[in-house]
């Protein structure tokens, strides 16, 4: 199983959470028990996923389990990136000027609007008709 510590991170993207656990190992990523690879429908999904391993050149040194909740693929790929970035702040602190540098650090805070009453959506009305 896990050589030495395991670091704990958690990414939030729209409605998707990740709770992620880095541990030393050879570069494996299982997303809820199965491998990302399978996981993840799109290859880009996979690829924005591990951005934040391969931005600070450490994807074969660690081993990365998930656990992803609600939203769909995009979302989780996006909650991931940030729960690896996190979790790889706490293994090594002299990583934090490339994850900030590459924008992996923020949080993406948008969310989707609500529906409000009167109208079809969030900003759409109903189509108006003069006749």
């Amino acid at each position: 199983m896990a050589q030495g510590p395991v670091y704990l991170g958690t990414g939030r993207r729209k409605s998707s959470v990740a709770r992620v656990r880095l541990m030393r190992g050879t570069g494996t990523v299982t997303v809820n028990g199965a491998d990302a690879a399978k996981y993840f429908p799109h290859e880009r999904a996979l690829q924005f996923a591990v951005r934040s391993l391969d931005a600070t050149e450490v994807r074969s040194k660690y081993d990365v389990a998930a656990r992803c909740s609600g939203g769909g693929f995009t979302g989780q790929a996006g909650a991931l990136r940030l729960g690896i970035a996190r979790a790889l702040l706490k293994a090594d602190k002299s990583l934090e000027s490339r994850l900030r540098d590459g924008g992996l650090l923020t949080r993406d805070p948008r969310e989707k609007e609500r529906k409000k009453y009167g109208r079809r959506g969030a900003r759409a009305g109903f189509q108006f008709s003069k006749r």
